[in-house]
């Protein structure tokens, strides 16, 4: 599991860079923890405790609205993070479910955690607020996408940005998270297939 420390830290080293001190301190913040396919990191309703790496595996995030239907919010593969921020900020319920797709291995950190490492590291500070400025500009692109593309072009720039997407994500999560249905995406996969 100690390949998992040095993902994270080599994660780290591209946007900051740590003394063995306080690489240390990062080791001491995270713990590990295993899920098998299918099984959740985080239920819609709970409190969400942490934030989490993504040291080997594939996750997806999703709302379940009041008629019971499934929207895909977000996924997470090796060398992301997952969490539902407001929930884990705020220590309020999450708005969504997080659940493994594959068997994943994640390093964790609780709000008291992270709270005593910018502390002890104040640089993880700067690690932070460079890895939300990335969410928030992912996030501002896909709405924009969802607004100004037609679901075909959608669906060809996700598959760009991540080619073995269809291999990890099933049809029905891709739809969802594109904001089609799956019957569509077929029709969409059909005609590219064609060309």
């Amino acid at each position: 599991m100690n390949n998992c420390f040095d993902a994270i830290l080599q994660h780290i080293d591209r946007r900051i860079s740590l003394s063995d001190g306080e690489k240390n301190h990062v080791r001491a913040a995270f713990s590990i923890r295993e899920l098998l396919p299918r099984q959740y990191l985080l239920a819609q309703g709970e409190v969400c405790r942490y934030e989490s790496y993504v040291c080997k595996g594939f996750l997806r995030s999703f709302h379940v609205d009041a008629r019971g239907n499934e929207h895909t919010l977000h996924f997470a593969l090796e060398d992301w993070w997952i969490s539902d921020l407001n929930s884990f900020i705020r220590q309020k319920p999450a708005s969504r479910n997080i659940i493994a797709l594959e068997k994943t291995v994640v390093l964790q950190i609780d709000i008291e955690q992270r709270e005593e490492l910018l502390l002890l590291v104040p640089k993880m500070e700067r690690f932070w607020r460079i890895l939300n400025e990335h969410a928030s500009m992912a996030q501002d692109e896909r709405i924009l996408n969802n607004i100004s593309m037609p679901g075909a072009e959608r669906y060809q720039a996700l598959v760009k940005k991540y080619p073995d997407i269809e291999q990890r994500l099933p049809q029905k999560h891709i739809a969802s998270f594109l904001g089609i249905t799956p019957v569509f995406l077929s029709q969409i996969r059909k005609e590219i297939a064609k060309k």
